[in-house]
């Protein structure tokens, strides 16, 4: 039986429609701090496999709460890679500095410059030390129909204003967590120790902020210009990696993955609205 925790997120929500016979718990059916609460969940429903998406994901708002980000995005891994079961635990970008200039693989040094970073990195190694079978997968820039994202955002601003400033010197990948999904369920069946390990997946190419904000507009037929400016313009409490590109070769050659494009993926995305 596979448990997918964070269930009304993003990706547990893409999850539950292609895993519909799956356990889904969020916070208020399962506390995975409670390492007690983790274990008799696992035992009693003879869980043999999780998919954890759940995890303190409010980057800026972690530089002031960092006690509970690191209860929700350490603990909570460390007791769900202890209760014996299989996982696969989602992690981020945000482990890297983003001072790079090529895309990261798994294996480059992580060097987060936030407490959200940090705290998805220290989750990482729990899972690694205490999960006999571990797929660790990071990701960026996800989006769905789902929840509070950029691209829900970017269409709700841009049918109410005439312009729109975006930072154009960030970089990555837009990814659909739809695509994500889809690629951890053709995962599942692959899963054994001798794959444990750090994996990347987004989807295929290389955007801006930006970039992404004109794709949005376009596709979703809004006149709102968007106009780039630098990250100084539009200061945060927390560091993000100017350029968090990830090297997806691992994943595809490991588990046979296909990945779309991001802009076939923003496509299918907005579809659904």
């Amino acid at each position: 039986m596979f448990l997918i925790t964070g269930s009304n997120g993003q990706l547990g929500s893409e999850l539950k429609k292609l895993l519909p016979e799956a356990v889904f718990a969020d916070v208020h059916e399962l506390d995975i701090t409670d390492a007690d609460a983790v274990k008799d969940y696992v035992s009693s429903r003879k869980i043999s496999t999780i998919i954890n998406c759940a995890a303190y994901t409010a980057v800026d708002k972690a530089e002031d709460e960092p006690e509970l980000a690191r209860r929700i995005n350490v603990d909570g891994p460390a007791n769900l890679a202890a209760s014996g079961a299989k996982i696969i635990h989602v992690s981020t970008d945000y482990v890297f500095d983003g001072c790079g200039h090529r895309p990261y693989k798994p294996e480059d040094d992580a060097s987060p410059v936030s407490v959200y970073g940090k705290t998805k990195l220290e989750g990482e190694k729990k899972v690694l030390e205490r999960a006999e079978t571990a797929v660790i997968i990071r990701t960026a820039w996800l989006y769905s129909e789902f929840g509070n994202n950029f691209v829900k955002t970017m269409r709700r601003l841009g049918a109410e204003k005439e312009s729109l400033n975006v930072v154009s010197d960030q970089i990555g990948t837009p990814t659909y967590a739809f695509d994500l999904a889809q690629a951890i369920v053709n995962i599942l069946p692959q899963l054994s120790s001798e794959k444990r390990g750090i994996y990347h997946f987004t989807n295929e190419g290389v955007s801006s902020w930006y970039d992404f904000a004109v794709e949005i507009m376009a596709l979703s037929g809004l006149k709102c210009k968007v106009l780039p400016i630098p990250t100084e313009a539009y200061p945060t409490k927390a560091k993000r990696p100017f350029y968090s590109v990830l090297d997806k070769s691992k994943i595809k050659e490991t588990f046979h993955l296909c990945i779309p494009h991001w802009k076939e993926g923003l496509k299918k995305c907005l579809q659904q609205f």
